[in-house]
C-alpha cells in the first residue's frame, strides 16, 4: 500500500436508530468504501485482501475519530469551496 492513500469521510447520517458514516480510501486507481458502525466493506476496487484487512483494522480502531470528523463536516462550507 502506498503512503499516499487518501481517506474521505461522509456526513454523519441516521438510518433507523443508527448513526451511519461511510469511509472511502483511495490510492491511485484503487478505492474501498466501508460503513460504520458495522465496519463492513461496501465496495472494493483494486485493493488486495491484505490491504483491505489493514484498512478494516484502521476503521475498527479509529471509529471514534472517524465519527468526530463526520460530526464536524459542514456541508454548506464544503460546497462553497
Amino acid at each position: 500500500m502506498n503512503n499516499e492513500i487518501s481517506m474521505n469521510v461522509s456526513l454523519l447520517s441516521t438510518t433507523g436508530d443508527k448513526r451511519v458514516v461511510y469511509v472511502q480510501f483511495t490510492d491511485g486507481g484503487k478505492s474501498s468504501e466501508f460503513v460504520l458502525p458495522e465496519c463492513e466493506l461496501v465496495t472494493n476496487n483494486g485493493f488486495g485482501p491484505e490491504e483491505v484487512a489493514q484498512l478494516l483494522d484502521y476503521v475498527k480502531n479509529q471509529q471514534d475519530e472517524i465519527y468526530r470528523i463526520a460530526k464536524e463536516i459542514n456541508p454548506i462550507k464544503a460546497f462553497m469551496k
